[in-house]
C-alpha cells in the first residue's frame, strides 16, 4: 500500500488526523520512527492533500498533546514521532485491526535482520517475504521467507566436512547427487538438508522438529489448496526461522 492509499479514506478529515497517519505511515512501512515538519509537508504534497501548502504542520504538531513526541531533532530541525496513544488513534480510524500491531512487529524485526546479511539473494528472499506480509498476502510471505530461511541453512553446511555432509544426505536420500556447491542443493529436499542439519550437530532434535514444522507449513502455503493461515500462525513462524536461522 502507498502513502496516497493510505490516506485517502481520511483525506477530508481534520489536519491533525492527517498528519498522524503520515507519521505512522512512516513508522510502519518506511521503518522511519520520526519525521522533521518539512518531512511531514513532503509526504503530504505526495499524499495529495487538498491546500497542503497552507496547512501549519508544526502548530498541529504542538497541539496534538499526547498523540506526539519529539525524541530529538535532525540538525537544527526537531523530529516528531507518534506515541503508542497516537498508533492505537490512527488504527481506530482508519479501522486498522489489532493484527497490524503483531504484523508491524514482524516487519520490523525482518528489516532488521536484512542489515546484517552478506547474501543478496537471501535479502531478497526476505524483502519480498516483507512486501508479503505488509499487503497481507500471508501464504506468499511464509514461502519467501523459507526460501531465505533454507539457503542461510544450506550455505551453512557447505562449511562442515564434504564427506560427513553427502554421507548423512545420502542415508536420508541414496539416489541424490554429490554435494560440492550450493547449487547442488537443489537436487536435495529441504526436509533431507534439515535431517543433514541435525547429523552434523547444526541444530538439536528440538530445533529439529520446530523447523519442520515451519516446513510444513511453507508447503501447505506453497502448493494449491484452501489453507490459509492466519496472522499469528504467520507471527509463530516468523519468530521460530528468526530464532533458529536468522542468528
Amino acid at each position: 500500500m502507498i502513502l496516497v492509499e493510505f490516506i485517502a479514506p481520511i483525506i477530508r478529515s481534520p489536519h491533525k488526523d492527517k498528519i498522524l497517519a503520515v507519521l505512522y505511515y512512516s513508522d510502519r512501512y518506511k521503518m522511519k520512527e520520526s519525521l522533521t515538519v518539512d518531512a511531514i509537508k513532503t509526504e503530504l504534497k505526495l499524499s495529495r492533500v487538498p491546500k497542503f501548502k497552507k496547512i501549519n504542520v508544526a502548530d498541529v504538531l504542538n497541539k496534538s498533546g499526547h498523540f506526539v513526541d519529539s525524541p530529538g531533532t535532525e540538525g537544527s530541525k526537531r523530529l516528531w514521532r507518534l506515541t503508542e496513544s497516537g498508533k492505537q488513534y490512527i488504527r481506530n480510524l482508519l479501522g486498522l485491526p489489532l493484527t497490524d500491531i503483531e504484523i508491524e512487529h514482524d516487519v520490523a524485526s525482518l528489516l532488521t535482520i536484512t542489515d546484517t546479511l552478506n547474501d543478496q539473494q537471501v535479502k531478497d528472499y526476505i524483502n519480498e517475504g516483507v512486501k508479503c506480509l505488509q499487503v497481507g498476502a500471508l501464504r506468499a510471505c511464509v514461502v519467501f521467507l523459507w526460501s531465505g530461511a533454507i539457503r542461510i541453512v544450506q550455505n551453512e553446511l557447505l562449511t562442515y566436512n564434504q564427506v560427513h555432509l553427502n554421507t548423512s544426505i545420502k542415508k536420508y536420500d541414496p539416489k541424490t547427487r554429490i554435494i560440492k556447491s550450493i547449487d547442488h542443493f537443489a537436487y536435495v529436499k529441504d526436509k533431507t538438508t534439515i535431517l543433514s542439519a541435525l547429523d552434523l550437530g547444526m541444530f538439536d532434535k528440538n530445533q529439529k522438529d520446530t523447523l519442520e514444522e515451519a516446513l510444513n507449513l511453507r508447503n501447505r502455503c506453497g502448493h494449491p489448496g484452501k489453507y490459509k493461515p492466519g496472522p499469528k500462525k504467520v507471527s509463530s513462524f516468523i519468530e521460530d526461522v528468526v530464532t533458529l536461522v536468522f542468528k
